[in-house]
């Protein structure tokens, strides 16, 4: 279980975060609660967290200024920002200072969900490494995830979406889509592309199917953006394709 710290200046938000999150089932303990950016940095001389979920606008110490003073010292506390302020300002400046995410208030659940337990899945890899389970747990660990959206992507072609796919192994789509290039090579688009395009292929080998009735079954609903996305892949047109295959079949 790792342990979180919740820093906001209004007590209604703190309440709410506190009480009605479940954050056990995300794998994380709520350990201390805020008022400002004082308080907080006072709280973690006496106990280190995790993570610290904070408000980016306070009275006395922002957000930022905590997180900049963390930053400073290396503690390596991993900060979430949460703000009312939709500022790219503020976004741009949290990441100087190596915030990676930044929560608009108010709040959704599934947001909340999605983010830790993208930072649940850092911490699992980063403690793994430090024991030295890492070559095998780790590597075993991130075949399963990529099997697991990779399967949903060859079930789901013509619908299939990244949220989608982040929801299927509870992560943050922003984290899956690196996740997933770091570990395939391949964009998350990409591959959901070349597998609408290897399964059109296999329906216009049957000569049941219409064009376009292939091209709205992978998920197409204008035929020229089907056809524009199968010849850039397989190098000719559909109709091109199926001629070419009745052809070899003569």
């Amino acid at each position: 279980m790792y342990t979180l710290l919740l820093v906001d200046d209004e007590q209604e938000i703190r309440s709410g975060l506190s009480q009605y999150f479940p954050w056990h089932e995300v794998g994380f303990e709520l350990v201390g609660q805020c008022a400002d950016g004082r308080e907080a940095l006072q709280f973690l001389e006496k106990r280190a967290v995790d993570v610290l979920l904070c408000d980016i606008r306070m009275p006395i110490l922002s957000g930022l200024e905590v997180a900049q003073q963390l930053y400073e010292r290396k503690s390596g506390i991993k900060v979430v920002f949460l703000s009312g302020y939709k500022d790219f300002d503020y976004a741009k400046q949290a990441m100087t200072y190596g915030i990676q995410h930044y929560i608009v208030k108010p709040t959704k659940y599934t947001e909340l969900f999605d983010v830790f337990s993208s930072l649940k899945l850092e911490f699992d890899e980063a403690t793994a490494r430090d024991t030295g389970q890492s070559e095998v747990q780790s590597a075993s660990f991130n075949a399963q995830v990529i099997a697991a959206i990779q399967a949903y992507v060859e079930s789901n072609y013509a619908k299939a979406t990244l949220e989608e796919a982040a929801g299927i192994v509870h992560m943050n789509p922003h984290y899956v889509s690196k996740y997933f290039k770091e570990k395939t090579g391949e964009n998350f688009s990409d591959y959901v592309t070349a597998v609408k395009m290897a399964r059109a292929a296999e329906l216009l080998r049957d000569i049941r199917y219409k064009t376009y009735e292939v091209s709205e079954m992978v998920g197409y609903s204008y035929a020229k953006n089907f056809t524009r996305t199968f010849k850039r892949v397989h190098g000719v047109s559909p109709r091109e394709y199926r001629n070419n295959y009745e052809g070899t079949r003569d």
